[in-house]
């Protein structure tokens, strides 16, 4: 079954990243666990260690859910 469409309003930002940390969200994407590309891989980790940050004290925050 397809998941829903995000509702949620989003932004694009732009990261530069090095061939190897491509080629290892590539790899962390095979498995689907993580997402379906490097980019999609990409911002689930990146707001997983937000949460991480914001769970320890050291983030504030969030005004609305990530």
């Amino acid at each position: 079954m397809a998941r829903p469409k995000n509702t949620t309003e989003t932004v694009q930002i732009t990261l530069s990243a090095t061939p190897q940390v491509k080629e290892l969200l590539e790899e962390l994407s095979k498995s689907g666990f993580y997402g379906k590309n490097a980019a999609e891989t990409a911002l689930m980790l990146l707001k997983e260690k937000i949460r991480d940050l914001q769970r320890d004290g050291q983030a504030p925050a969030p005004k609305y859910s990530t």
